[in-house]
C-alpha cells in the first residue's frame, strides 16, 4: 500500500510534462492560440474533459480558436465525509474542433471502509484458511485507495456555442472515455462486473450572452458505478444505458461564473452486499454479532445516488481558473451522506 501511495500519479505527471512540452513547441511554431473570450473555455471535469465539474460540455477545452491550439493542466481536490478524491491530468484542444485528455484519480477511503476492512480481514482469514489459499478483498484495514485512469476524446460536430448567440442551434459534440480501475480485487468484493470499460456521450451547449447564461445537456452511454471508481456493471453484467446530465451557469461578471449541475447515476450495485469468498456479508449477521461486529452490518449494503453540485468559478486571466463547489454525492457504495466542498485548479496555455 505504501508503494501505491508513493506512485499515485506517476503517469499523469508524465502526461502533464508531455503536454507542457507540446505546448511550448506549438507556441514556438506559431500554432498557439488563446483567442476565445475569457471563461468560455470552461473548466475541467473530474474525468478530464472540458466542461463543468461533473459533466462534459460541447465546448473544446482551453481558449484556442479555429486558428490554433490550446491546452491545460488540471487538479481537483474533494474532501468528503468518508472519502478524499485527488484528480490530476492534462488536456489539449486542437483548432476548436478536437480535444484529447488524460486524468489519473485516486480515491482514498475513510472510517466505513476501515471498519469493513477489519471484518473482511477477519472473515477472509477464516475462509482463506478453510480454502487453503489467501483471499485478497482489496480492502485494507486502513487507508484503502482506489485508483483510476481516464483517457478522453471529444470532437465538435456542428454549431457555435459562443459566437453565434442569436442562433438557437446549440454547439454539438460527441466524445468518450476509456477508463481503467486499478483495484480489481476491491471491485470483485463489491460485485462489479468489470475494472475497465469505455463510455460515450453527446453534449449540446449554448451560451446566451444577452442573459449571460450557459445551458448544457449531456447524454452519457455508460455502465459505470460512481463514474467508474467502483468499476462497471454488476452481478447481472455490464449493459450500458443512457444517463442524462445537465449544467446551468450564469456569468456574474466577465471573470466569475456561478452554476449548478446534475448527473444521473446508475443502480448496477444497488442493494448488493459486500462479498468475501462468495459469501454476502449482510447474510452473516449471526457471525458478525458473535465476533462483536454486529453494529457494522448496516454498512455492508451498497447504494448509489445521483450527483449534484453548486459551483463558483473565478477566471483571473486566461492562464488560470479556480473552481470552488459544494458537492452533494449522496450514497457512495457502502457509505451514505457523502457531501462536501471541492476545489479545482486549471492552468491553461
Amino acid at each position: 500500500m505504501e508503494e501505491a501511495k508513493r506512485a499515485k500519479f506517476p503517469v499523469s505527471k508524465g502526461a502533464a510534462l508531455v503536454v507542457a512540452m507540446l505546448a511550448s513547441g506549438l507556441s514556438q511554431a506559431g500554432w498557439y492560440d488563446s483567442g476565445k473570450v475569457l471563461a468560455t473555455g470552461g473548466v475541467s471535469m473530474i474525468d478530464g474533459a472540458g466542461g463543468g465539474g461533473i459533466t462534459p460540455w460541447a465546448t473544446i477545452t482551453g481558449y484556442g480558436t479555429k486558428e490554433g491550439i490550446n491546452g491545460d493542466l488540471h487538479y481537483t481536490y474533494a474532501p468528503l465525509a468518508n472519502y478524499t478524491l485527488h484528480s490530476l491530468g492534462a488536456a489539449v484542444g486542437f483548432w476548436d474542433r478536437f480535444e484529447l485528455s488524460y486524468t489519473s484519480s485516486a480515491l482514498t477511503t475513510g472510517s466505513t471502509f476501515d471498519t469493513v476492512g477489519l471484518v473482511a480481514d477477519t472473515l477472509g482469514g477464516v475462509t482463506g484458511s478453510l480454502a487453503g489459499t489467501p483471499i485478497n478483498t482489496g480492502i485494507e484495514p486502513f487507508n484503502t485507495t482506489i485508483e483510476m485512469e481516464s483517457i478522453g476524446a471529444k470532437v465538435r460536430v456542428f454549431g457555435e456555442a459562443i459566437y453565434d448567440s442569436d442562433n438557437l442551434i446549440p454547439q454539438i459534440a460527441i466524445g468518450g472515455f476509456y477508463k481503467n480501475n486499478k483495484n480489481e480485487d476491491l471491485l470483485k468484493t463489491l460485485k462489479a462486473d468489470k475494472a475497465k470499460d469505455w463510455e460515450a456521450y453527446i453534449s449540446a451547449t449554448k451560451i446566451f450572452f444577452p442573459i449571460n447564461t450557459l445551458i448544457n445537456i449531456t447524454a452519457r452511454y455508460t455502465a459505470a458505478n460512481q463514474t467508474g471508481l467502483v468499476g462497471f456493471g454488476g452481478p447481472d453484467g455490464s449493459d450500458k444505458e443512457i444517463r442524462p446530465e445537465i449544467s446551468l451557469a450564469y456569468l456574474l461578471r466577465k471573470d466569475t461564473v456561478i452554476g449548478i449541475e446534475w448527473a444521473q447515476h446508475g443502480d448496477n450495485l444497488e442493494g448488493e452486499s459486500v462479498e468475501i469468498a462468495g459469501l454476502d456479508l449482510t447474510g452473516l449477521q449471526p457471525t458478525l454479532e458473535a465476533l462483536g461486529l454486529g453494529n457494522v452490518s448496516g454498512t455492508l449494503t451498497q447504494h448509489e445516488s445521483d450527483w449534484y453540485d453548486v459551483f463558483v468559478a473565478f477566471f483571473p486571466n486566461k492562464n488560470l481558473s479556480i473552481t470552488m463547489a459544494y458537492a452533494m454525492l449522496g450514497n457512495i457504495t457502502i457509505t451514505p451522506d457523502q457531501h462536501g466542498f471541492y476545489m479545482s485548479l486549471q492552468a491553461s496555455f
